[in-house]
């Protein structure tokens, strides 16, 4: 109960009992007169005396009102306060009453809010509930805006080498940008120390929302690793970097880059299996990732049933090295990733006006994607070259037994499209991608066969492009023929 004994309201008599101490007063003295004059004798005569007195004049009438008028007033108050008594009561047994159950309820809604907190414990997510406490809904307008993809490469290129002292060739700047107008994730491959990390986060120091870099571990092999884990002991989640960094990019307008740096030295389809999974769905709205299986009331806002949501704003750049010490890359992770070789340092080159170069951009996720729609439909392969590649396919198919597959095809013409409006040529942008989404798969087949085609391929990419046109498609192939 409210801690209180309810007590019901004491009865009040006193005002009563006068009233009716001073009718049996009245009568009682009425009565004890006559019966006095009664036994004397003198009752006729009294009656007499008191008749002349009534009809003597007004003293006469005064006593009479006295007499009769005043106990009869004296009964009509005595009734109308008991009937007040009565009414007073029930008001005030009501409004007490009413306290009681308002107590009651209090205490009530007091007991269950102590039991659920006695039952939920404290939060798990001390960071993402902090993103939670300071997210912001507009976007920080912190550079320049650029109209096109265009000025995008360049200016990009300018902000390497005049605030970071990091230069790269047009075309390496041109295949990024492409690469991520293709795939949401992009590998960065050559050797070490030709500035695969570093073109990453330049990238992301160049539109103003700094990268994210995450070291791979070697023992890393499933999501848990990459997203992390609740801990039974403490009961707590550890959080990694990635996921809060994907948690704060969720309906965040900025790019964000996350670099998976170092990717192969684990097994990508292993622990970034569900990634690559989720970036096939065509509808951004339906990617989720499992963070927990169970569901706490104070869990943070944007987890949806234990789950977070892969946000569409957000790119994987891994960089790669391709040494003794790492794993290969599967076929699985290739066909659904843009690569960009590194293979070597690029020259150093003067920029212009390289303070304002030093500035960083303004540019959303949406607006870049927007630029990527535009200039894709605005651009289409040439016919000349459609013909080109499927006289190809035919070949590879016929002599090597693989071919482009529906989702290569898409991937070569949306990369023309954008490296075109980077700046660059058709035909070049057709040579770096067959080079690394078709040739490539060159490498599962029979070493010595490949070999013994390799010159009759060089001859028909001579005779179907043009003599020396395809550089890099020649080149690797001539690699192939040595090394296998």
């Amino acid at each position: 109960m409210s801690g209180k004994t309810y007590k019901k309201p004491k009865k009040h008599y006193k005002a009563s009992i006068i009233f009716l101490a001073i009718g049996l007063l009245a009568g009682a003295f009425l009565i004890t007169t006559v019966i006095y004059f009664a036994v004397t004798g003198q009752l006729s005569g009294a009656l007499e005396a008191f008749s002349n007195f009534i009809l003597s004049g007004s003293s006469g009438l005064l006593f009479l009102f006295l007499i009769i008028v005043i106990p009869v007033l004296l009964i009509i108050l005595l009734i109308i306060n008991m009937k007040r008594r009565r009414k007073l009561k029930e008001i005030i047994f009501t409004w007490q009453e009413a306290v009681r159950i308002a107590e009651l309820r209090e205490r009530e809604e007091r007991l269950a809010r102590e039991a659920e907190k006695a039952v939920l414990p404290d939060p798990r997510f001390g960071m993402l509930n902090a993103l939670d406490a300071s997210f912001r809904p507009e976007p920080v307008q912190n550079g320049r805006e650029v109209s096109s993809l265009r000025e995008l490469c360049f200016g990009f290129r300018n902000f390497a080498a005049a605030k970071l002292g990091l230069y790269y060739s047009v075309s390496d700047i041109r295949e990024f940008i492409a690469g991520l107008s293709v795939s949401h994730i992009l590998i960065l491959q050559g050797m070490s120390g030709t500035g695969k990390t570093s073109l990453a986060y330049a990238f992301g120091e160049y539109i103003g929302n700094r990268s994210t870099i995450v070291p791979v571990q070697p023992m890393w092999k499933e999501r848990t690793d990459v997203l992390g884990y609740y801990n039974e002991f403490t009961k707590r989640f550890n959080e990694t970097a990635l996921l809060q960094k994907m948690y704060e990019a969720i309906d965040r307008p900025e790019i964000y880059i996350t670099v998976l740096d170092e990717l192969n030295i684990a097994r990508v389809e292993y622990y970034f299996a569900e990634f690559l999974s989720l970036l096939e769905i065509p509808d951004p709205e339906s990617r989720y990732l499992d963070v927990v299986t169970d569901v706490w009331k104070n869990d943070p806002k944007k987890l949806k049933q234990g789950r977070i949501k892969l946000p569409e704003n957000m790119w994987f750049i891994g960089t790669a090295n391709n040494d003794d010490s790492t794993f290969a890359i599967s076929d699985k992770v290739y066909d659904r990733a843009m690569v960009l070789n590194l293979d070597k340092k690029s020259e150093r080159f003067h920029v212009d006006d390289e303070w304002e170069s030093r500035r960083c951009v303004s540019i959303t996720a949406e607006q870049f994607l927007a630029y990527v729609e535009d200039v894709r439909g605005r651009y289409e392969i040439t016919i000349r070259n459609e013909r080109r590649l499927k006289t190809l396919d035919e070949y590879l198919v016929e002599k090597f037994e693989i071919s482009f597959g529906n989702r290569i095809m898409r991937q070569i013409r949306n990369y023309i499209a954008v490296y075109v409006s980077c700046g660059g040529e058709e035909l070049e942008a057709l040579d770096d991608i067959l080079c690394k989404k078709v040739l490539r798969k060159l490498e599962s087949r029979n070493a010595a066969y490949v070999r013994s085609e390799a010159e009759n391929l060089c001859r028909f990419f001579n005779e179907l492009f043009g003599e020396g046109r395809m550089e890099r498609c020649l080149e690797y192939i001539n690699r192939l023929s040595k090394n296998g």
